[in-house]
């Protein structure tokens, strides 16, 4: 018989009304992760969330312990200031969030791969914060540099995710290739590209410039965090900032392959654990000022492979973390969700940091 800790915990992803009146525990890909919280003792209940009923949602959290929170950046071109604003002001008032905005504005933007560039997962990489120096600086870089791939601070879905390279035999002029899905290569001008990208500073926002991986083809690795410790990889082929087959953008040959699954203590991701446990995590820590008691319960960061070593091994180059909404995820990793939100919980409850 499990012991009753007393706790409830509200799921929030987003979604209309209609999704909110209809919300289950067992109808929504969040359902292992119900699952696990109760076999912990946990009470949980669904908070579907959307702008437009934020007070109802604000009024239902405040009577729980605690949230844990699926909703991206972006979402039907609208960002997350009035559900981020929310969240602050319940935690403020003594539930745990997970993740606290504040946190996610730490580790889970784009800014931290310019914050952490000095560690092993980093690499050649620059940050714009606004238009003077974007159009400045960038143009010098790209000619004396190669392709490059720009990122909008916030987004996902490979949202303001760019390839930019020089095109043959035409000054001035660039070749893009947008990340998101669906996108095909487009020739223009390189002040018009620039004037595109405007926007992305608009709300505090900025670039961030990094080169372009020669070995993107050979896949991604999701490296799925449970706090300070890995919980499980995905590897997938992506097709994403790789021009798409002749076919067209919609093509069987253009779609990503599937997303395999992997535990913790897959061999051939060994190296990888290693340096994400024992160096690259403690190391950004420290770097962003972020506690053990605040890490997320659950974050992923993505890494592509990087040049081989002069022996043939690889080496790993972060090309994002994500904080904001990390599904799907793997098998295991519901049990490790529910073991930390119920260890944060106690420790909240006594009023004490939680490791």
């Amino acid at each position: 018989m499990i012991d009753d800790p007393g706790f409830r915990v509200g799921l929030m992803w987003s979604g209309d009304r209609e999704a909110r009146r209809n919300a289950t525990r067992t109808v929504t890909r969040l359902s292992g992760v119900f699952e696990a919280l109760a076999a912990v003792g946990i009470h949980t209940e669904p908070a579907v969330y959307a702008d437009e009923f934020a007070d109802e949602v604000h009024v239902q959290i405040m009577q729980l312990d605690g949230v844990l929170v699926w909703v991206d950046p972006i979402v039907d071109g609208r960002n997350r200031s009035i559900l981020d604003a929310m969240l602050r002001d319940v935690a403020s008032r003594g539930v745990w969030v997970s993740t606290h905005p504040d946190v996610i504005l730490k580790m889970g933007v784009k800014e931290v791969l310019h914050r952490t560039k000095h560690l092993g997962w980093g690499t050649d990489t620059h940050l714009y914060r606004d238009v003077n120096s974007f159009r400045t600086k960038f143009p010098a870089r790209l000619q004396a540099a190669g392709p490059r791939v720009l990122k909008q601070n916030r987004g996902n879905g490979g949202q303001g995710v760019w390839k930019v390279e020089l095109s043959a035999g035409a000054d001035m002029m660039v070749r893009v290739l947008h990340a998101r899905r669906g996108s095909t290569s487009e020739d223009l001008p390189l002040p018009q590209f620039l004037q595109r990208c405007e926007a992305y500073f608009a709300d505090g926002g900025c670039i961030i410039d990094q080169p372009f991986q020669p070995r993107l083809p050979d896949g991604m690795i999701r490296c799925y965090m449970a706090a300070d410790k890995v919980a499980g990889f995905g590897y997938q082929l992506i097709k994403a900032l790789i021009p798409p087959p002749p076919e067209g953008p919609d093509s069987p040959g253009a779609q990503p392959g599937p997303r395999v699954m992997h535990p913790a203590d897959a061999p051939q991701f060994l190296s990888l654990r290693t340096k994400m446990e024992s160096e690259w995590t403690p190391q950004m820590m420290r770097v962003l000022d972020i506690g053990a008691e605040s890490l997320p319960v659950l974050w992923d960061a993505d890494f592509l492979y990087g040049p081989r070593t002069a022996s043939g091994e690889d080496t790993y180059v972060l090309c994002e973390i994500n904080v904001s909404s990390v599904i799907p995820f793997p098998a295991q990793v519901p049990a490790e969700i529910a073991r930390l939100a119920l260890t944060r919980l106690q420790a909240s409850s006594q009023g004490r940091p939680a490791r």
